[in-house]
Order: C-alpha cells, then structure tokens, then sequence
C-alpha cells in the first residue's frame, strides 16, 4: 500500500521510490525505466506481470501529475492479454490502489512520478 508521497516519488513503509513504482499484489518495485505515457508500452512494465499466481483484472496507470491517456496500441495489447487498462493522474492511483486492494481486487499498478 502505498503510506504516501515524498517529492515527486512515493513512499510504501519505509522506502521511497523516487522515480515511478511498479506495484502488484505480491511486490513493490522501483521503475527505473519509467517512459512518457505517449510511449507507454507492455516492455516498459518489466517483470511487473511476473511471480503472480494469475493474471490481473486490470493495470491501474498513474500518469503523473495529470491524467494522460495512453496509447490505443498499449491499451489494445494488454487487452488482448484480458488486462484492462485504467489510467489516472499518479496521487489518484495510488489512493484506488489502497481501496481496490483493500477490496482483496487482483490488480497491478505503474506510478509516474508526479
């Protein structure tokens, strides 16, 4: 879960993750290649999909400071992989993080730094 914001990073307990997160139901991980939400893609993920038990409903995208839209070819690609795609600015995402996973909802999440 993520406890809160630190600069322009977030923070998850006691680590700060200053230049994106990557986050799934079994891990939190630095996104150290975090790309613009215009060239978004499934690689930029890394192994985000990965160490999972099954597929995610959907990917949670904080894209920053303000909501950016991205890519049909993005969205269209983990669609046909049966993951939705619902993008907000950062500081939202990571609070529906906190809700939809409290929910026990099977999901991952990619944070831009705000």
């Amino acid at each position: 879960m993520v406890t809160g914001f630190q600069g322009r990073g977030f923070r998850v307990k006691d680590d700060v993750f200053p230049d994106g997160l990557l986050l799934s139901p079994v891990r939190a991980l630095a996104w150290m290649q975090a790309p613009a939400v215009s060239a978004m893609s499934v690689a930029a993920l890394g192994d985000l999909f990965d160490h999972l038990e099954r597929l995610p409903e959907f990917l949670l995208l904080g894209t920053g400071s303000g909501l950016q839209q991205p890519s049909r070819a993005f969205v269209r690609e983990l669609e046909a992989r049966g993951i939705g795609v619902e993008a907000m600015d950062s500081r939202a995402a990571a609070r529906a993080w906190g809700v939809l996973r409290a929910e026990e909802r099977w999901i991952v999440s990619a944070l831009l730094p705000l």
